[in-house]
């Protein structure tokens, strides 16, 4: 058997989520059919998350085993997006791995980027690809606020009831904001996340940065490990896996 990782892009809002579901269409579940159809075999595909309905992916890693050497990656590339770029899926790259590697337990790290857009006009090019959010942000305050994540911490405030995490202990190596204009980007950096945890944390973000929060306020939440005191998450279609590291 032979194992290649491959790089995926997608539009979130085209699908149930990542994962196979009994009903409706899902990024694995397409994936494992075209990948399939094209190889002439049936194969498996195990992804580095499980995305949730309406998130996007700038480059999700799976991978997958198959008998037959796939040998012109360039010619497999081009023939499998035919069929993938029609309903919002792009493989962007494929690797050739060895059998110890996995796209979900070989990973280092996580890298979630979620976009705001911060203005009085609702989005007309960016429908669907970030929190519109009217009021006026601070975002100095929620930078302070961002900083108070970092380090190996109980995330259980922002940790959805559904999550089958082990434990809620998680390690932020890093939450950075940036803001252009009226567009505001927040990207997290961690080894794994719980469910729903980072839509989560930009929820209680956006109340600090629109002063219905104080700092005080925040840290008390966060400390509290309660998930009813946790501001309602953030929409999933302003959330982005950007990259998996290994």
């Amino acid at each position: 058997m032979f194992r290649y990782q491959i790089l995926i892009e997608y539009k979130g809002t085209n699908f149930r989520g990542w994962q196979i579901q009994k009903k409706g269409k899902t990024v694995q579940g397409l994936l494992q059919d075209k990948i399939s159809k094209l190889l002439k075999e049936k194969v498996m595909i195990y992804g580095a998350g499980r995305l949730d309905v309406g998130v996007h992916a700038k480059e999700q890693s799976a991978h997958f085993d198959c008998k037959n050497k796939i040998i012109k990656f360039d010619r497999f590339l081009k023939s499998i997006n035919h069929f993938l770029n029609i309903d919002g899926i792009a493989i962007l790259k494929i690797k050739k791995r060895n059998n110890n590697f996995h796209a979900r337990f070989s990973a280092k790290m996580r890298v979630y980027n979620y976009v705001i857009i911060n203005r009085i006009s609702g989005p007309v090019l960016d429908e669907n690809r970030g929190w519109h959010i009217i009021k006026d942000l601070d975002l100095e305050l929620m930078i302070t606020a961002a900083k108070k994540l970092i380090g190996t911490k109980d995330f259980s405030t922002f940790r959805k009831s559904s999550c089958r995490a082990k434990s809620p202990i998680k390690t932020m190596k890093s939450v950075k904001i940036k803001s252009t204009k009226d567009r505001i980007e927040i990207e997290f950096k961690s080894q794994s996340f719980l469910q729903q945890q980072v839509r989560s944390m930009v929820g209680c973000l956006k109340f600090v940065g629109e002063k219905k929060w104080t700092l005080k306020k925040f840290i008390n939440v966060m400390n509290s490990k309660k998930r009813s005191l946790c501001a309602p998450p953030a929409p999933p279609h302003g959330l982005y896996l950007t990259k998996v590291i290994y």
